[in-house]
C-alpha cells in the first residue's frame, strides 16, 4: 500500500505557495502570512482567542501553581502558576486527519 509523503508546512511554504498561487511576489505573500500569524499571537497576547473556520481555535489556558520534582536530585520545587497556548482542532478538520 503506497503512502503519500509527509509534507512540512513551515511560514516559508505557506508564502512560497501563496505567491505562486495568486501571483504575488515572495515578498508581499511572507508579509501576509505574517500578518496572520501576528493577529492570532496579539489576540492571545491580550487573553482573547483566535477562531478559524474550519480550522480550529487558539486560546490561552491558565495553569495553577503547583509542587513539581526536580528530576536530577528528587527535590521538591514550586513551580508559578502560568499562562499557556492552547489550540482546539475543529471538527472539520478533525474528519479530513481521519480520512472522513
Amino acid at each position: 500500500m503506497a503512502t503519500k509523503a509527509k509534507k512540512e508546512v513551515t511560514k516559508k511554504t505557506l508564502a512560497e505557495d501563496l505567491a505562486a498561487k495568486y501571483g504575488l511576489t515572495k515578498k508581499d505573500a511572507a508579509e501576509a502570512v505574517n500578518y496572520v500569524f501576528d493577529e492570532i499571537n496579539d489576540a492571545l497576547k491580550k487573553g482573547g482567542e483566535a477562531n478559524i473556520n474550519g480550522f480550529g481555535k487558539f486560546s490561552v489556558t491558565k495553569r495553577a501553581a503547583r509542587t513539581g520534582l526536580n528530576p536530577a536530585t528528587g527535590e521538591k520545587i514550586k513551580i508559578k502558576a502560568t499562562k499557556a497556548p492552547k489550540f482546539k482542532a475543529s471538527k472539520t478538520l478533525k474528519d479530513a486527519v481521519a480520512g472522513k
